[in-house]
């Protein structure tokens, strides 16, 4: 079901600054919105530098008089790109700490290790898990700097469940899900003895309404299913998945690449939530 991402934890945001990566839809919009509204700066990054720049304005313009909002565009899998997130943040708001991560960004994924690409699963590691590890690393010692700082990696509850049932398919997602809950346990020890001023969470949403179906396949280099060739939907829902589809009266015997394009885009637009608060984990974990 639809969740109500909220911050609440914290007695007090003004005054701080937060980054939140995947900030273009979804979990990471509503994050920057919240933060903003609290009186906490945000910089912000997502894939998509049109999204995230609206949802930066968006929240700016709502927020406090002292609150400053920044979008960035940044791909969180190439670590060349989140350290020039981290100095171009440092830059704008004139900053040498920041007090609040949040690794939101990711996609999903739920292709065969067997059958699928081996490209499928390593372009979702690189974002859901190495995302993670590369903010962590850059953003950390900001946090230390920081009198209390406090960093949220968000998994999901794939990190509990590397399958959704007996003959399903291991989704990509379940692996680096489980790597992020297994660094951030790891970690909370680490910080307790080396940067005791930090504090480490780790968020594990189940269903959460986001745009995370169209963003995990603009991540993978591919168009909106509207947008989509006969091949393309084909290699997305390949013959082992069409003969469960069609086994649980889903589709049809016999659906052509259309019948299933209308299936991507109902699915898509059917998620709770979608058109009000939107994950890619990312959009960009989680969206």
């Amino acid at each position: 079901m639809a969740q109500e991402i909220t911050i609440e934890a914290v007695d007090s945001f003004t005054g701080k600054l937060a980054v939140v990566t995947g900030g273009g839809s979804g979990m990471g919009r509503e994050l920057v919105r919240q933060l903003a509204a609290q009186g906490c700066s945000v910089a912000t990054c997502d894939l998509n530098a049109d999204a995230v720049a609206v949802t930066a304005a968006t929240a700016w313009a709502a927020a406090p008089r002292d609150v400053q909002v920044t979008s960035f565009a940044c791909d969180v899998s190439d670590e060349a790109q989140v350290l020039r997130f981290r100095d171009a943040l440092v830059d704008e708001h004139a900053t040498d700490h920041v007090d609040l991560v949040f690794n939101n960004a990711g996609i999903g994924g739920g292709e065969s290790f067997v059958t699928s690409r081996r490209e499928v699963w390593e372009r979702t590691f690189a974002i859901d898990w190495l995302g993670v590890y590369y903010c962590t690393r850059a953003f950390l010692p900001l946090l230390m700097a920081s009198g209390e700082g406090v960093l949220v990696n968000t998994s999901s509850l794939n990190g509990f469940f590397a399958s959704l049932g007996p003959g399903c398919r291991i989704p990509p997602t379940a692996r680096p899900s489980s790597a992020v809950r297994g660094f951030s346990e790891a970690l909370i020890e680490d910080l307790r003895a080396n940067a005791p001023n930090v504090r480490v969470a780790v968020v594990m949403p189940g269903h959460v309404g986001t745009d995370i179906v169209v963003n995990s396949l603009r991540a993978r280099g591919l168009p909106e299913p509207e947008q989509m060739s006969d091949a393309q939907i084909e290699e997305l829902i390949p013959p082992d998945v069409r003969a469960k589809l069609i086994g649980a009266g889903i589709v049809a015997e016999g659906a052509s690449a259309d019948d299933l394009r209308r299936l991507i885009v109902q699915g898509n637009a059917e998620l709770p939530g979608q058109g009000s608060a939107q994950r890619g984990r990312g959009g960009d974990h989680h969206s």
